[in-house]
């Protein structure tokens, strides 16, 4: 299970409470460094805080420290399905238009497979994020403890 520290935000009477999540950098470092070009892009582009809401039965003071917790199927699934989808419809795009040039007696060429095989990547890549979208709204982290207020 992946772990993560969240601060609340605000809690309401029907058992749902808003959390605040600090978003951390792949390599750790970005904070640190001042001379890393990958840092100026992340500091770019990403947010720093994400804030979303999840079902509790507690009530939780605003400020105080929660520790959340989501499988990490949730996450392999969804990375499953962005990366490797696009890859098969890629090769399915591909050998759908080789099939097709050799039902209609046409020389196979770059030219008329590299576009079916690209639009296949395209649909499967559409398809797949639809999925994980579906996938991650049935997914919630979970409040694996309360850590109390913070210094």
């Amino acid at each position: 299970m992946m772990e993560e520290m969240a601060k609340v935000i605000r809690c309401d009477n029907q058992g749902w409470v808003t959390v605040e999540v600090q978003v951390k950098n792949a390599c750790n470092h970005c904070d640190n460094s001042e001379s890393c070009g990958t840092s100026a892009v992340s500091k770019a582009f990403s947010p720093k805080v994400q804030e979303f809401s999840i079902p509790s039965d507690t009530h939780y003071e605003p400020g105080e420290l929660l520790r959340l917790g989501l499988p990490e199927s949730v996450i392999l699934k969804a990375a499953a399905l962005v990366y490797l989808m696009p890859l098969l419809g890629l090769f399915i795009g591909a050998m759908l238009a080789s099939l097709i040039s050799y039902q209609m007696g046409l020389i196979s060429s770059d030219l008329f497979v590299i576009p079916f095989a690209l639009v296949g990547a395209f649909l499967f890549w559409r398809l797949a994020k639809t999925k994980a979208r579906q996938m991650e709204s049935l997914s919630q982290p979970i409040i694996l403890s309360h850590l109390g207020h913070s210094i």
